[in-house]
């Protein structure tokens, strides 16, 4: 008996999207995604009923930009229920702890329905782990019925994300809810630290927030306009044109990577002389290194902090992390300024970054490591290895053009194992430069954003170009 039988009893409960039963044109998925992002936005600006404004730090604060998460909102936990789940589950099927077979029917749906119960368990817990945790103030101050209804309001939003991303998966709308979620929190972010009309009082006068209407706004009211144009440039604390530019400078360098790639010449055994190129990028495996990396710092925080809030005077606490009140405005009450914590986290200004070079060459060679080993990682268990896509090619009787079938595996491994590791230095380089030169949404968020927004591209055109193929050939039948 396999695991996932396990699941049986409760199929029939275990609310599902039917898929569609004719093709859905382009038009209406173009709708139905434009739905699901305004309900996604609608909830991440609903606050949760019943909370008290904590004054405490926010120990997630550096996990919110891969998240989509909002605090104090339905959107407090984001995406991270999903993603959590998503990739615990793909690890256990990639090593085989869960048997599934894919090509079984059977297996896929119990394996579906499996992810949505984990999913809503995983949703559940993380919310009664913020109730008593006091995230919302304390248990025995917010009352019992407050406590159950901040846990229910939650789960609630959890589930309709899972609703949501379903709902765009199974064909009614283009790509992942995930990542239309996690791109749209991030170019909020982006073009609210460029427009912001928040004013902030900085001590030289009241400031825009926002980059842009900070020059503007620095050039009508400063007699020295070579002064404003600094300050517009390189003030501290807050947003500035050069932050601006760096952003739009790593976008320009992650749109020109995404193009690299090398394409190998394969041809059919099934229909003689028919010969294509398979494609092998640069970025094998996407933006998946960098956020198991982010997701391993986001969680070393999060465990740094607690400790340190418990026993902050303990020598042991303070080797994975020492923190403090922060004075820039990051949004977070602490920052890590010693320990394993500070040291796996980017310099916080250029300034920073030339006091301490050892910091941010420990920062650069770690997140260079470790999006190379989570992108062979990721590889093996997604099905993505030369083993998985020479098993591909046999049963599709694809070879490699001039060479014999025995030779696939060889070839393959001549450029995938190379395109996965090379592929997640590069992807942990632009992070790092991005850090260093202070993109604004953070490096992970830009590499993020520029993949996803790929990703929806090539659906867009795919689905584009089927529906043409197919208008073409409804007039080839007319005539």
């Amino acid at each position: 008996m396999k695991l996932l039988h396990l699941i049986r009893p409760i199929l029939a409960g275990i609310p599902e999207v039917e898929k569609p039963t004719q093709k859905v044109p382009l038009q209406e998925k173009i709708t139905w995604t434009v739905c699901a992002l305004l309900v996604y936005v609608v909830c991440s600006n609903l606050p949760l009923y019943g909370i008290q404004r904590a004054q405490t730090s926010d120990p997630f604060y550096w996990m919110r930009v891969i998240l989509a998460s909002n605090r104090g909102t339905l959107m407090e936990l984001g995406v991270s229920p999903l993603m959590t789940t998503g990739m615990v589950m793909q690890l256990l099927a990639g090593a085989k702890i869960l048997d599934v077979d894919l090509k079984s029917r059977e297996d896929r749906v119990l394996f579906t329905a499996a992810q949505k119960v984990v999913g809503l368990l995983v949703t559940f817990v993380q919310a009664s782990l913020y109730v008593v945790s006091g995230m919302y103030g304390d248990v025995a101050s917010i009352g019992a019925g407050n406590a159950i209804l901040i846990v229910a309001q939650l789960t609630f939003a959890g589930f309709i994300l899972l609703m949501l991303d379903e709902l765009l998966q199974k064909g009614y709308g283009l790509g992942s809810g995930i990542s239309l979620f996690i791109a749209s929190h991030i170019s909020e972010t982006i073009v609210w630290k460029a427009f912001s009309p928040t004013t902030i009082n900085t001590g030289r006068g009241t400031e825009f927030e926002g980059a842009v209407l900070a020059f503007f706004h620095l050039m009508v009211v400063r007699s020295n306009k070579l002064q404003a144009i600094r300050e517009a440039l390189y003030r501290q604390n807050l947003p500035n044109l050069t932050n601006l530019a760096a952003t739009l400078l790593i976008f320009a360098l992650c749109i020109y990577m995404q193009g690299w790639r090398v394409m190998l010449a394969v041809k059919s055994q099934r229909a003689r002389g028919a010969e294509q190129k398979y494609p092998i990028k640069l970025f094998y495996t996407s933006n998946m290194p960098i956020i198991l990396q982010t997701a391993f710092v986001s969680n070393l925080y999060f465990m740094s902090q607690m400790f340190y809030n418990q026993a902050p005077n303990s020598p042991f606490v303070k080797l994975f992390g020492d923190w403090a009140p922060s004075t820039l405005e990051t949004g977070a009450n602490a920052v890590p300024v010693g320990g394993l914590a500070y040291y796996v986290s980017p310099p916080a200004t250029f300034t920073a970054m030339l006091s301490d070079p050892f910091h941010a060459l420990f920062y650069l060679m770690f997140t260079l490591t470790a999006c190379a080993i989570f992108a062979r990682t990721w590889t093996e268990v997604s099905g993505s290895s030369v083993r998985d896509v020479a098993r591909q090619f046999r049963e599709s009787q694809i070879v490699m053009k001039g060479h014999r079938e025995t030779a696939t595996a060889k070839i393959l491994g001549r450029y995938i194992p190379i395109a996965a590791a090379l592929g997640g230095i590069c992807i942990g380089l632009l992070t790092v430069v991005a850090d260093y030169m202070g993109a604004i949404g953070s490096g992970t968020g830009i590499l993020l954003t520029v993949t996803i927004i790929f990703e929806f591209q090539e659906a867009f055109m795919k689905e584009n170009a089927s529906q043409y193929m197919a208008m073409m050939g409804k007039q080839g039948m007319m005539m």
